[in-house]
């Protein structure tokens, strides 16, 4: 593998953790995709599928999510500490940027003891109602990274003692030019040029059965002339159970793919919302409710910027009414990318070389 390390740029270590998908680890891959030439960036993942990390040439480490691991969280927590204590002390980077929704104590300790590094916390923004603020203290951290959501813009905040608070636009994995047209995504999937095809991406299960709802939902696009194909998340701890023509697909990053299809079936996480804002496909979403981000919220607001249907297809009714809409979508109105902004990555990333410059 050819991973173009630059020994004179510097170092910014990406700390993902695991999720519910592969959310936070698609955050920190669109900073890396913002940072590459001008910082080296380095992995430290809990998400399991370190093997695209190390595809699109970036260097990195893999460790076994607490959720994953059968060590108690204090005996987990020194494992994490002495792992990237090491992973710092080899790489030596000016920045250490952490993707998620709670700091662990062997991060902060492993920080702390190596000391040399500014420590950056990015984040989401849309949680559900109820939930609480996570007690970890805000002074541990030099910048707070806010992911928002659709229709919001760059804001910086500047709070005296506090560390620096910047609000950014929704982010996307790839860069509008890395995306393949239709022919090209067609030809690299060996999909048929003249036929309709119906993507879905509705989560790795692990958290929600999506057996039922997803057999279901290939049967509705099939009765109206789409071929389905699944994405079969790497994360996954089972397969779901499909019908033979259903064509699997386990590229990544599936954004590279999206407009080889003319309509798209998935959840509303955060990088994915993103990336239907940027193709501009006709979306139905069928929001995850067992997760902390609102995603039912997150769609409306996809949806309301008319790109996209929003169901639960739970039941065979719900499913018919949900297909049957977002057909119609995808027969009126061509694919459009949005007038939103959605620069948050390289808004982010100018924020990360801040902080090395200042220091």
């Amino acid at each position: 593998m050819n991973t173009g390390i630059d020994a004179s740029l510097p170092a910014v270590l990406l700390f993902n953790i695991n999720g519910s998908g592969m959310g936070h680890m698609s955050t920190c891959l669109a900073y890396a995709n913002r940072l590459r030439g001008r910082a080296r960036p380095v992995f430290f993942s809990l998400a399991s599928a370190m093997e695209f990390i190390h595809a699109l040439g970036y260097e990195g480490d893999y460790l076994v999510s607490r959720f994953w691991s059968r060590a108690s969280a204090w005996d987990w927590d020194r494992q994490l500490a002495l792992r990237l204590g090491m992973l710092l002390e080899q790489v030596r980077p000016d920045v250490v940027v952490f993707d998620g929704t709670w700091p662990y104590r062997g991060l902060l300790h492993a920080v702390r003891a190596y000391g040399a590094a500014k420590v950056v916390w990015s984040d989401l923004t849309l949680y559900k109602p109820g939930w609480r603020e996570v007690p970890v203290k805000k002074s541990h951290f030099d910048l707070l990274i806010r992911l928002g959501e659709i229709g919001s813009s760059f804001e910086g905040l500047a709070c005296g003692g506090t560390p620096r608070q910047v609000n950014i636009p929704p982010l996307t994995l790839l860069k509008d030019e890395e995306l393949l047209d239709r022919d090209a995504a067609r030809r690299e999937l060996r999909l048929e040029p003249d036929k309709r095809y119906a993507l879905f991406s509705l989560g790795p299960g692990n958290l929600k059965d999506i057996n039922s709802i997803g057999r279901g939902l290939v049967d509705e696009v099939r009765q109206r002339g789409y071929h389905a194909a699944w994405t079969r998340a790497p994360i996954s701890v089972a397969d779901v159970a499909l019908p033979e023509d259903v064509i699997p697909l386990s590229a990544f990053p599936v954004a590279r793919f999206i407009n080889a299809f003319d309509l798209l079936i998935a959840a509303a996480g955060y990088n994915t919302c993103c990336e239907v804002l940027q193709s501009g496909i006709p979306t139905l979403f069928v929001p995850n409710t067992l997760v902390s981000d609102d995603q039912t919220r997150r769609a409306g607001l996809v949806a309301e910027a008319g790109h996209a249907v929003v169901s639960p297809c739970e039941t065979p009714e719900q499913r018919s009414d949900a297909v049957e809409r977002v057909t119609a979508l995808a027969a009126t109105r061509p694919a459009e990318r949005s007038q939103y902004a959605l620069d948050g990555a390289e808004r982010a990333a100018d924020e990360i070389l801040s902080l090395i410059h200042r220091s």
